[in-house]
């Protein structure tokens, strides 16, 4: 498999458009082969279209066919593995284990998302069957599910080539929902968007269904984006980006005369609170455990642990002292691309030149686009209150928050902005004592880790992966990773006193698609009499 560097759209294919780009390898500055065409605004409004002309069929199609088309996507990826991740390698630099680890697991949820299409749950059918003779006045039929909404754009990441980008997890939810996808590639690795993408295009005609099921377009800049996030066709959004990104296409979706949802993941600092008792019983263990989460992927993941809050106590102070040895001496890492390693610097010197922060560990970095860990620290009294201290700095980055008691500790918890985690770490004689603390750090994040570390995400039925804003755009009430991702990308619609034959499948007396529903208080997957 190789990219010929054109726009997808549908079945076919665009001319020329507009300027030309080419990716990056960013371990050498070596620009790669092919160039790949921006789309115009002749293919924006074609790939909408051709979604809005599927949107009916789509939104008809049985659970048991979605999975079909999503298990076609997966079984695909895996047998293509190796061209994957070869171009992969190239347009990001990661490693072969990291990146075939991620193909296994992004054919793993749409697996997981298809099987949820299929069993029906997600869709919460409800049925309240009429009472004609009810006094004072007679009970109508009420009978109501989640509907797809149509055509959605998704906006491919930097950091996760697969599981967060052509065929990852906002398209396969949204598949499995019942909704076309347009798929806007990331700019840094459009020939590895173009290969997964293809294997989409197959699937689609493989499993019969309508051309515009999928397209994808490529653009190295912001128009492209912008045009679809304005198009009346398009129904909602998913992006996995920066906040400002993330924050520019919510403004730009609810300026809209039909304001659109945009389920955006941006930015996340992680926090993790160090008890003096875990610290005295594991300090080895979290020394090791905090090093590696927080070089994971050169510190380029979202639930990277930005933030390390503790008391300072002797214990405390080795275990920093060690950390920050350790962090010095490590070599540098490719970046993803070279505007995210000078982000990374720009950032991490004005963090340097804060009031009252210290840089602890700065390793030595000297190709164009690595970076080393540079990591600070600060009391608390700096910290709270202090809105530049609780961005987050993509990469190798973290800043130690030392406090001076416990109540110190609530205070930092208090003044922390939205999170997609927040992790504790207790003695084993201190967590029984902590419910205020993580009655704090559930208000603050959508996931809340004991003795463990926030990256590593399982992908499962009862994940969440969200956080109170600026961790998504929502406000956390939706998740990004799981099968609730589904509900994002439908809406409620209730029917009343319809003729059997004229409702929906899912909600039909006789249940002929066998779901699980909840007919007149009590959960059933038998008929309605």
């Amino acid at each position: 498999m190789k990219p010929d560097g054109g726009n997808l759209i549908g079945f076919g294919s665009s001319g020329p458009g507009g300027d030309v780009f080419k990716a990056i390898n960013p371990a050498t500055g070596e620009r790669l082969e092919p160039g790949f065409a921006s789309a115009d605004a002749d293919d924006v409004g074609r790939a909408v279209q051709l979604g809005v002309e599927a949107a009916p069929a789509w939104a008809k199609l049985p659970g048991a066919q979605r999975n079909a088309f999503l298990r076609r996507i997966a079984d695909s990826l895996e047998a293509k593995c190796a061209d994957l991740v070869a171009r992969a390698r190239l347009e990001t630099g990661l490693p072969e284990a990291r990146l075939k680890g991620e193909v296994a697991r992004t054919a793993g949820q749409l697996r997981l998302y298809g099987e949820a299409a299929e069993r029906g749950d997600w869709l919460d059918v409800r049925i309240e069957t009429a009472q004609a003779d009810r006094s004072p006045l007679p009970k109508p039929d009420h009978r109501s599910m989640l509907r797809p909404l149509g055509p959605v754009v998704v906006f491919g990441s930097s950091n996760f080539p697969f599981a967060y980008s052509v065929a990852g997890g906002d398209t396969a939810s949204a598949f499995a929902a019942g909704c076309p996808v347009i798929v806007k590639a990331h700019p840094a690795h459009p020939g590895t968007s173009e290969l997964v993408g293809r294997l989409v295009l197959h699937a689609v005609r493989d499993c019969g269904l309508p051309e515009g099921t999928f397209s994808l377009l490529f653009d190295a800049g912001f128009s492209v984006g912008q045009a679809l996030v304005r198009h009346p066709g398009v129904k909602a959004v998913g992006f996995t980006g920066s906040l400002p990104g993330g924050r520019a296409l919510a403004d730009l979706a609810a300026a809209r005369p039909e304001p659109i949802p945009v389920y955006a993941e941006m930015g996340s600092i992680n926090p993790v609170f160090l008890l003096p008792g875990a610290v005295e019983e594991r300090t080895p263990a979290l020394i090791e455990g905090l090093y590696t989460s927080s070089l994971a992927g050169v510190g380029q993941f979202c639930t990277n642990p930005g933030v390390i809050v503790l008391q300072r106590t002797p214990a405390a102070e080795r275990l920093v002292r060690e950390l920050a040895a350790r962090l010095a001496a490590t070599i540098e890492g490719v970046m993803l691309t070279p505007g995210i390693r000078n982000a990374f610097v720009a950032r991490t010197t004005a963090r340097a030149e804060q009031t009252g922060v210290r840089v602890i560990a700065r390793g030595n970095a000297t190709s164009h686009c690595s970076a080393a860990p540079v990591w600070f620290e600060t009391e608390a009294r700096f910290f709270v209150g202090n809105h530049a201290l609780s961005e987050e700095i993509f990469g190798p980055s973290s800043l130690v928050v030392w406090c001076n008691d416990r109540a110190e500790m609530l205070q930092v918890a208090r003044s922390l902005e939205g999170s997609l985690t927040a992790t504790l770490h207790a003695g084993a004689a201190e967590a029984p004592q902590q419910g205020e603390l993580i009655e704090l750090l559930a208000a603050k994040a959508g996931r809340v880790i004991l003795n463990g570390y926030p990256t590593g995400l399982e992908v499962s039925h009862a994940i969440v992966h969200a956080g109170p804003y600026p961790a998504t755009s929502d406000g956390g009430r939706s998740t990004s990773v799981g099968t609730r991702a589904l509900n994002r990308w439908a809406r409620l619609v209730c029917y009343q006193n319809f003729a059997d034959e004229l409702l929906p499948l899912e909600l039909q007396n006789a249940n002929p698609l066998g779901l699980r529903r909840l007919v007149n208080g009590e959960w059933t997957n038998g008929t309605v009499q």
